[in-house]
């Protein structure tokens, strides 16, 4: 069966506002930019703080479950040139993963493959230091591409489905065009397009600025 995606957008967009929840707009979505941070495996965890340690949120981020932590960690490359205060995200994982920009690889000399996050086979590796040790992962260290969360009804919205690829344009004084960018869709997201901090400054924008995918 063939389905029409402007129809599916408009009956999803009635049924969402008569239940009281957010309409989506039809091809516009919220920017969230990320920092360089850290996510860290229960293991890794208690190698860099300390036997039993357990992160402290301080901050919930856009994505259910997801929050920023108060511990701050330091992470080393083969410049031998720190870079300080990397927030650490949580929860935990089953792997550690250090994401950053590309501008921070050139500080640290390391060269990190553009990934979906989670996706650290054969990436480079990265020393991370705490206040009670020192891990260095083999793996882990990334540029996370970019990509859109969406819950299950703002894809349909949309007409896009999990592991799609579309097209962003960011509109201003510095107008810019995002290629393959990955649809991520699960009935937890919530709609946002995230970028990392050359991206976000390349096209002059920042946290809630809205960009339209090309359909």
């Amino acid at each position: 069966m063939n389905y029409d995606s402007a129809l599916v957008a408009e009956i999803v967009n009635r049924v969402m506002a008569q239940c009281g929840g957010a309409t989506t707009d039809t091809n516009t979505v919220p920017v969230g930019v990320s920092n360089r941070h850290i996510h860290l495996s229960s293991a890794d965890l208690e190698t860099l703080f300390g036997k039993g340690y357990q992160l402290t949120p301080i901050k919930d981020l856009s994505q259910p479950g997801q929050f920023a932590c108060k511990e701050l960690l330091t992470i080393v490359g083969p410049s031998l040139r720190p870079i300080e205060n990397v927030r650490v995200l949580g929860p935990v994982r089953s792997s550690s993963q250090v994401e950053i920009s590309r501008t921070d690889s050139f500080a640290l000399k390391v060269k990190p493959p553009v990934r979906e996050s989670g996706d650290i086979k054969g990436s480079a590796p990265i020393t991370i230091v705490g206040p009670k040790g020192v891990v260095t992962l083999n793996e882990g260290c990334i540029i996370a591409n970019r990509h859109i969360h969406m819950s299950e009804e703002e894809g349909a919205a949309f007409g896009l489905k999990d592991g799609d690829y579309v097209t962003v344009d960011v509109k201003g004084e510095r107008r810019t065009t995002f290629y393959d960018v990955q649809v991520r869709v699960n009935k937890a997201f919530r709609l946002e397009m995230h970028i990392d901090t050359d991206d976000a400054n390349a096209a002059g924008i920042g946290n809630g600025a809205r960009v339209t995918i090309r359909k």
